[in-house]
């Protein structure tokens, strides 16, 4: 692919003025056309003037500010960003640089394929192992139940990074979007338990899911347990 014009990034932030304008350089300068959605939820560092700077420069370059929303999450943030996308395939992304851009090439190529296009890691740097007991004991829970319910899985399946139809994507959160996790911050599993059965999923492996460049890790215990909301709704 050398046109990206079908392409919508989705960039969910919160305080992440240290990273979003190097990333949506990146996007831009690799992906000619490429449209990009940062949906973010209140920062108070600067990213939303980052962007608000480069999208009077760049039409394709959108913010969607949410900090006056009476729901705030990364899941809230994807969604309500999803419905706004005009174009025919969606990529999902953090904001921290944890993600790699130069795969978002081969999850939009993927997606003239399958349905929904998973971002897998391989492999993670400097991890805990209580963070790894953690990650992989729910991620074997989840899987498990999913393929006991009959719903479609694969291999990373608490990812973040992933590509979708924007079609199926808005059909699935017209339907049922009061059965996403709003708060929580894993939309692929929300999404993989609420689509259709007879949807293919497909997979992009990347051997290192690094430590973010800027800021600190939001990651935190009620994240968990969101993540368990929304592996048993």
């Amino acid at each position: 692919m050398s046109d990206y014009s079908d392409v919508t990034v989705i960039v969910p932030t919160l305080n992440e003025g240290g990273n979003i304008t190097k990333l949506i350089g990146i996007l831009t300068k690799s992906y000619p056309g490429i449209s990009v959605i940062v949906s973010d939820d209140g920062s108070k560092d600067g990213t939303v003037e980052s962007v608000r700077k480069i999208g009077k420069k760049n039409r394709r370059i959108r913010l969607l500010d949410r900090k006056r929303e009476r729901i705030h999450g990364l899941t809230a943030s994807v969604i309500d960003a999803a419905l706004m996308a005009d174009t025919d395939k969606i990529v999902v992304m953090d904001g921290d640089l944890q993600h790699p851009p130069d795969k978002v090439r081969e999850i939009a190529r993927k997606l003239d394929s399958y349905n929904i296009v998973v971002g897998v890691r391989t492999a993670v740097e400097n991890w805990g192992i209580h963070r790894i007991i953690i990650s992989k004991g729910m991620a074997y829970l989840a899987y498990g139940t999913f393929v006991m319910r009959g719903r479609p899985v694969c291999n990373d399946i608490m990812s973040g990074f992933f590509g979708i139809n924007t079609n199926l994507f808005k059909s699935i959160i017209r339907k049922n979007k009061d059965s996403f996790v709003p708060t929580g911050y894993k939309v692929l599993l929300d999404t993989l338990r609420l689509v259709g059965t007879g949807v293919k999923v497909g997979e992009v492996p990347y051997s290192t899911f690094r430590e973010r460049e800027y800021g600190q890790s939001k990651l935190r215990m009620k994240h968990m347990a969101n993540a368990l909301s929304s592996t048993f709704r």
